[in-house]
């Protein structure tokens, strides 16, 4: 019959609101009382004008726009909103969305994609007659005068079956000026671009768009940056330590800004530092009935990804794991068959018979190697194969093999044959490249690496140090584009690049120099949105990326690092841990072939040894640094965490530190402490202690000189803090006394003394704060006493009452200067100068307690002075109540007494329950699993049952 092969169907003429200017004006038929008005848009814009007009005979009109993602319309008049209603969600997904409007007489609707739930509707109090002219998309720049409302900011998008009085539009009529007119339209072409596809938002962050440009939300990512890129966790805990971070958990992102994500680790920050990252069985796992048929196999899964682990492992200094087998009859290894009776298996699915403490490629045990298994002729003690228990146990630290990710067993199906494994968690230390370093010592020397050609993003991180004024510190040079870093000038830093549409420069200036020889940190990032810079901890400076500009980098040379291809402005300094998009470059290796260049980079004590607190000092590593922590009364990787060095003093109690002494000094010596001489003069001390206890008078601390100059430091009758300067043999001391609180009341009480010549800062930490002017400013030199005895007549009055009482109680994180005499006296008295007499034991009554009270400041000086100061004065609102004193006495010794009373009746419970429990356990000594349990269990089963109670 009469067929045509095509479908006739209406044409389809879109149009393209190019910029926020674009407009277009189609006439209407004024004076009608109906409105109907329909077309189709799509755009990524939030907001922006889609329709206006003016109303007939009248100072109002209406508004159709979008307001976040909605359809909005507004009707008003003279000022006064009549309707302000919205439909639809969303809109700005880039998708085509109907709208229709429709108002007529009273009533208004608006109806988005035909969608009746996508649509809304209002009366109003005004009849509505149409304009003459209907305005989409914008208004023309005389908007006012037209009637056009040019309060919305322009349409961005496409828009197209523009129809009105449900006549259709002709836009090719427009397009050649028959039919209204328009400005910065393109016609017949809709002309968005999706600018999410592809998506330049990495590690999973979300694009949005508008007409312009993209936006990448990095929340939960891990990352951040215009396209997040950076990682905002360390790549270690190597690099959280230098830091200052104490242990703790943590996220590392082992290959930076690379492709694996961040994840949670253990990091304990001692003296090595410890990555520790967990698996799903690290109990003891006990196995029977298992042969090669039937074999026992367990895998094990880790907080990280296998990939994860590789890059940790890979940017570690060393790894181990812990594998410990336990053997009853039961083999490892079948000596007739020569073949392997259990295994594990490591990171690649590689199967390995080699057990922990042994070394790859090797069948044999820990005892195989040093030779010292149960039975000469084997070289694991399970393969003795006893009817008895015995263990292979030891680390496994052979990188390219970790982690464990599964053990077989199969020797356990005979009678009374049984095994038991345990592994421990992946332990690996330090970071190879955050010391990684080189020293460039002249201006023509340089480094040479791979080029990151062809590369979306491209980050470059590293630290630096330099006593010269400029110099270029890397440089990466293609046909047409390049990328530059260089010191521009003592307090200036340019990155400058090239994307193929003229140079370009990132600038950031500090207000300190730069060239101080210290380390300072550099991250310079290009991406396609932007180029970043930023030094040390000052802010972040950026520059927008050209639209036309490459999108991906067109670098074909090698990196230069350290100086130019032309060997001209070249660096003179160290770099270290200089990294690209995540990846370490070995900067030593390279530098161990280059001439003018030399592997390491020392002085990292000058940038870090402010780490190291109360009184630690730096050492240099050829590696980083460490906090020597000898001289100080703290502990830790830099001397200010882990446990108070604290000790309780009975009655006769004292520990005597001498500086340096001209006659041998004996460990029982009982020579007094004025015997002590030291040959040292000092104009400045720094003295911090704590103390807790209910004595007085009591003497704390009292520091003398072979000059018959001393310092001490006592409580007085009332409870009042007093501290006893005599700098001039011939004159009294000067006495200064804190009387806020009775400092004897048995809570944790921290002082802190400073002395610098004449002046005294003398502070109770959370009560007051003082400032005392000395007159005298002779030296000292002091052998520190800590709770005395003393017996020395030069020596006052009130100081020898004071010591007479002796000390009771605890003192705690005792330094003066650089010295911690409890410390020494505790933890290395055969090697200290110190002198312990009387009962003397470490305590942890340095546990602070208490609520914190306001701190009050004043100023004292004893210029009005000539003698010392009555300390038997207290101030009026200080006066205590005797009669209050010795009713909270007879209520503490009642509570004492019951206290007692409760933990005697404890004590004797738990000897009952741990006699039962001994005996229980010898009725099933003969079991396999209690031998199994008494042997594996035997320590933490006397921890549960060991108990410590102080009175």
């Amino acid at each position: 019959g009469n067929v045509s092969f095509s479908c006739l169907e209406p044409q389809v003429v879109p149009v393209t609101f190019l910029s926020s200017s674009s407009y277009l004006a189609l006439p209407g038929t004024s004076g009608q009382d109906e409105v109907f008005v329909s077309f189709q848009f799509r755009t990524w814009n939030k907001e922006g004008l889609l329709l206006t007009s003016k109303l007939h005979q009248s100072s109002g009109g209406f508004l159709l726009y979008l307001s976040d993602g909605r359809v909005k319309i507004n009707l008003h008049k003279t000022g006064r909103v009549l309707s302000d209603i919205a439909a639809g969600a969303g809109l700005n997904n880039g998708q085509w969305h109907s709208v229709s409007l429709s108002v007529k007489r009273n009533r208004v609707s608006v109806k988005v994609d035909n969608d009746m739930t996508s649509s809304a509707h209002a009366s109003i109090p005004l009849q509505i007659y149409s304009g003459d002219v209907f305005y989409f998309g914008g208004c023309p720049s005389s908007g006012n005068i037209s009637g056009c409302n040019t309060s919305f900011s322009g349409f961005q998008g496409c828009m197209r079956q523009i129809s009105i009085g449900n006549k259709a539009v002709d836009m090719i009529s427009v397009q050649q000026n028959d039919f209204g007119n328009f400005s910065d339209l393109q016609i017949d072409l809709c002309g968005i671009t999706d600018r999410c596809l592809p998506n330049y938002c990495e590690h999973g962050g979300e694009c949005s768009q508008s007409w312009n440009s993209f936006h990448c939300n990095c929340a939960n990512t891990g990352y951040k940056g215009a396209t997040c890129h950076y990682p905002i966790y360390e790549q270690s805990c190597e690099a959280y330590k230098h830091r200052g971070n104490t242990s703790g958990f943590y996220n590392i992102d082992s290959d930076g800004s690379g492709p694996l994500g961040p994840f949670l680790v253990y990091c304990n920050m001692t003296d090595a530092t410890w990555t520790i990252i967990q698996h799903n069985s690290t109990n003891l796992t006990r196995v029977k009935s298992a042969n090669r048929e039937n074999p026992h196999t367990v895998f094990f899964k880790y907080s990280a990804s296998l990939d994860q682990l590789q890059a940790t492992i890979n940017l570690a200094d060393h790894c181990e794991q812990e594998l410990a087998y336990y053997c009853k009859k039961s083999r490892l290894l079948d000596k007739s068959d020569g073949m392997p009776l259990s295994w594990w298996i490591g990171r690649s699915n590689e199967t390995h018979t080699y057990w922990g403490g042994s070394l790859p490629s090797v069948q044999k045990c820990a005892c195989g190697l040093d030779g010292s298994c149960i039975d000469s002729q084997h070289y694991c003690n399970c393969d003795a194969d006893r009817d008895e228990w015995t263990n292979d146990t030891g680390f496994l630290s052979y990188k390219d093999h970790l982690p464990v990710t599964a053990i077989v067993v199969t020797d356990t199906d005979r009678p009374n044959s049984e095994a038991a494994y345990k592994l421990g968690p992946l332990l690996c230390r330090g970071d190879r490249t955050f010391w990684n370093s080189a020293s460039f010592n002249t201006e023509t020397s340089y480094l040479h690496f791979p080029t990151f050609h062809g590369e979306l993003s491209a980050d470059v991180s590293f630290f630096f140090k330099t006593t010269a004024s400029s110099g270029v510190f890397l440089e990466n040079l293609g046909i047409q584009d390049f990328i530059r870093i260089e010191l521009h000038s003592p307090s200036e830093v340019v990155f400058s690049f090239d994307v193929g549409n003229g140079p370009s420069e990132v600038i950031v200036q500090s207000h300190n120099s730069l060239n101080d020889n210290q380390w300072h940190y550099v991250k310079a990032e290009r991406n396609v949105k932007e180029a970043s810079l930023q030094i040390d901890q000052l802010p972040q400076r950026s520059h927008s990326a050209p639209p036309d500009g490459h999108i991906r980098l067109q670098l074909n040379s090698q990196l230069f690092v350290g100086g130019t291809a032309s060997r001209q402005k070249g660096f003179l300094g160290c770099i270290r841990s200089l990294q690209l998009n995540g990846m370490a470059l070995d900067l030593e290796e390279r530098a161990k072939i280059t001439p003018g260049v030399e592997p390491g980079c020392p002085g990292h004590c000058s940038s870090y040894g402010n780490l190291c607190h109360n009184g630690g000092k730096c050492r240099e590593k050829y590696s980083g640094f460490s906090c020597d922590c000898t001289f100080s009364a703290y502990g830790g990787p830099f001397c200010k965490k882990g446990k108070n060095i604290s000790a309780y003093f009975w009655t006769g109690t004292s520990v005597t530190y001498n500086f340096q002494e001209y006659y041998t000094l004996a460990k029982n010596s009982s020579s007094h402490a004025s015997s002590f001489y030291a040959d040292m003069t000092l104009t400045r001390e720094t003295i911090t202690f704590a103390f807790r206890t209910t004595r007085t008078p009591s003497l704390l601390l009292y520091v003398s000189s072979f000059y018959k100059e001393y310092l001490s430091v006592l409580l007085t009758r009332n409870g009042d803090l007093q501290i006893r300067y005599k700098l001039d043999s011939h004159q009294d001391p000067d006495v200064f006394s804190i009387s806020f609180k009775n400092m004897a009341d048995g809570q944790l009480q921290h002082v802190k003394i400073n002395r610098e010549e004449e002046m005294l800062f003398v502070e109770v930490i959370r009560w007051a704060r003082q400032r005392i002017v000395l007159l005298c400013s002779a030296g000292t030199a002091s052998p520190p006493v800590l709770g005395a005895l003393l017996k020395n007549s030069d020596v006052d009055e009130e100081t020898m009452k004071a010591n007479s009482q002796g000390f009771i109680g605890c003192l705690s994180s005792v330094q003066f200067n650089h010295i911690a005499p409890l410390k020494s006296a505790l933890h290395h008295s055969s090697s200290a100068p110190v002198i312990v007499k009387g009962r003397f034991a470490e305590s942890n009554c340095g546990t602070l307690t208490g609520a914190d009270s306001t701190s009050s400041e004043t100023t004292h000086s004893f210029a009005d002075h000539s003698g010392p100061i009555d300390e038997g004065k207290p101030l009026a609102n200080a006066i205590r109540s005797d009669s209050a004193i010795i009713g909270g006495v007879i209520a503490v010794v009642i509570f004492i007494l019951l206290c007692i009373t409760a933990i005697a009746i404890r004590i004797y419970k738990k000897k009952g329950i741990y006699s039962k429990n001994e005996a229980k356990g010898s009725e099933n000594e003969d079991s396999a699993e209690s031998a199994l349990k008494s042997e594996l269990s035997m320590q933490n089963t006397a921890n549960e049952n060991q108990k410590e109670y102080f009175f």
